[in-house]
C-alpha cells in the first residue's frame, strides 16, 4: 500500500498506543489502529505501538487461537513499515518474557517510564502491574454502555480497573444526554470520536459499481447489557431486520460483505433484494480499502445496544467511507448533533427514512459525495480528533 505519510518532527515527545494490530489482523481493526498511530505522529509524537495481552492472537493466516506469535509479528512489521514505523513497534506474546521488535523487556520497560501518554485503545490491552510506571494513561472506549453500567451495578473489578487511567474517553457521545438511558457513575466520560487519516482513503476515480455495501458480522452472542429490565444486545441482526424491506424499494443495489449469518438469515437477506458476498473476500487491509472505495457510500444499521441507549456511537467503517467521498447513510444512534446531516451523512430511524436517504443520495450524488468528503475532513481527520483528545487528557 503506498500510503502518504506527511509527518513532522517527532518532537513533542514519546507516546505508546496499545491496540489490536498484531491480534485481530482484520482490515477494519488493522485501519482503525493505523490512523490511531499516523493520527497522533502527525502530530509530532514520537509514537510506538506496543501489544502484551496475555489473551489468544488470532493467526494471521488461519485466524485460530494461538499463542506463536511468528505469523502475526511479521503481520504487525509489514504495517508498521507501510506507515513509517517500521523500527517502533514491540510484540511480548502471550504467556511469554522475551519481546519481539524493536525493545527487549527491559527496553519496553524504559518506553514507558519515558512516555508522555499511552493511549489503550478499545480497553485492548489488560493492566499488568509494570504499567504502574506510566505516567499518564488514557482509555479509549470504542463500544460504549457495557462499562458505564458494569460501574452503575457495582462490578469491583470494573471499578478497579478504570480507576487506574488517568483520563476515560467514549464513543458514546450522547452519554448523558436527557435521551440516553446508559447510568452515568463515578467517572468522568470525554466524548471522542473515530479519527480516520484522510488522504489515506482519497480517490479521484468514480465508483466502480452503483452499489450501496456494507461489512457486517450479523450476529453476535456476547456483550449482551442488562439494565433496569432491559436487555441491550450486542447485535446487528435485530436492527439490519428494520431495514430488511428497503433493498426492494430503492433503485441501486444494497449488498452486504458478512459474517456470523446462518444459512436461513442469509436467504431471508437475499429474498427480500440484499446481495451478500462473505467478508472473508475483504478481510485483508488492502481489500478492505478497496471495497469500500469502490462503493457507491454505505448503507448500513448499528447493534441494538447503540441504537436502544441513544449512545451516540459512530462507526470507525463508516468515518472510511466518508474521507473516500462515499456518502454515508447509517441508523440514528443519537449522533445527531456530532456532525452536520443532511448531505454526505444520512441519519436514519426507519424503513421510511431510509428509502427517502438513498433515493435522495442517488438523484444528488454529486452533492452527497463532495459532503462525505467534507465532514470527514472537518469533523473525523484524525490530526483534529486526536488533537481534541490530547487536550482534554491534559497533554500540551
Amino acid at each position: 500500500m503506498n500510503l502518504p505519510l506527511n509527518y513532522p518532527p517527532a518532537d513533542r515527545g514519546t507516546l505508546v498506543v496499545w491496540g489490536y494490530l498484531g491480534s485481530y489482523p482484520f482490515g477494519g481493526m488493522t485501519w482503525q489502529a493505523l490512523h490511531y498511530l499516523a493520527g497522533f505522529r502527525r502530530l509530532g509524537f514520537d509514537v510506538w505501538y506496543v501489544q502484551e495481552s496475555e489473551r489468544p492472537l488470532l493467526h494471521a493466516e488461519t485466524f485460530e487461537p494461538t499463542r506463536e506469535p511468528g505469523a502475526n509479528a511479521t503481520y504487525l512489521a509489514r504495517y508498521m513499515e507501510a506507515i513509517g514505523l517500521g523500527d517502533r513497534w514491540v510484540l511480548r506474546p502471550p504467556g511469554a518474557t522475551a519481546c519481539v521488535g524493536a525493545l527487549d523487556r527491559e527496553g519496553l520497560e524504559r518506553l514507558y517510564a519515558g512516555a508522555r501518554l499511552v493511549v489503550n485503545v478499545c480497553g485492548a490491552q489488560e493492566l499488568l502491574p509494570h504499567h504502574d510506571a506510566i505516567a499518564s494513561l488514557v482509555y479509549v472506549q470504542t463500544d460504549p454502555v457495557s462499562d458505564q453500567v458494569r460501574v452503575a451495578a457495582g462490578d469491583g473489578e470494573k471499578i478497579r480497573e478504570l480507576d487506574a487511567y488517568d483520563c476515560l474517553f467514549t464513543y458514546g457521545e450522547n452519554l448523558g444526554g436527557a435521551d440516553c438511558p446508559v447510568p452515568l457513575e463515578r467517572y468522568v466520560w470525554h466524548p471522542t470520536r473515530p479519527p480516520v487519516v484522510v488522504d489515506w482513503w482519497a480517490t479521484g476515480e468514480p465508483p466502480e459499481e452503483r452499489t450501496l455495501t456494507t461489512i457486517a458480522k450479523w450476529r453476535h452472542t456476547d456483550k449482551d447489557v442488562r439494565w433496569n429490565g432491559s436487555v441491550w444486545r450486542w447485535s446487528k441482526h435485530p436492527e439490519f431486520a428494520r431495514f430488511l424491506l428497503t433493498a426492494q424499494r430503492v433503485g441501486v443495489p444494497l449488498e452486504i460483505a458478512v459474517s456470523a449469518i446462518s444459512d436461513e438469515e442469509l436467504a431471508e437477506l437475499r429474498r427480500h433484494g440484499w446481495r451478500t458476498r462473505p467478508s472473508a473476500l475483504v478481510k485483508s487491509p488492502a481489500a478492505y480499502r478497496r471495497y469500500i472505495r469502490g462503493s457507491l457510500g454505505e448503507f448500513t444499521a448499528a447493534k441494538e445496544q447503540y441504537v436502544a441507549t441513544r449512545s451516540g456511537w459512530f462507526s470507525d467503517r463508516s468515518v472510511c467511507y466518508l474521507a473516500a467521498g462515499r456518502p454515508v447513510v447509517m441508523q440514528d444512534t443519537g449522533f445527531r448533533d456530532g456532525a452536520p446531516v443532511g448531505e454526505g451523512l444520512l441519519l436514519v430511524r426507519d424503513l421510511d427514512e431510509a428509502v427517502a436517504a438513498v433515493d435522495d443520495l442517488v438523484a444528488r450524488y454529486g452533492r452527497h459525495a463532495a459532503a462525505a468528503r467534507a465532514i470527514a475532513e472537518e469533523h473525523f481527520a484524525a490530526e483534529r480528533v486526536l488533537g481534541d483528545l490530547l487536550t482534554s487528557a491534559g497533554v500540551e
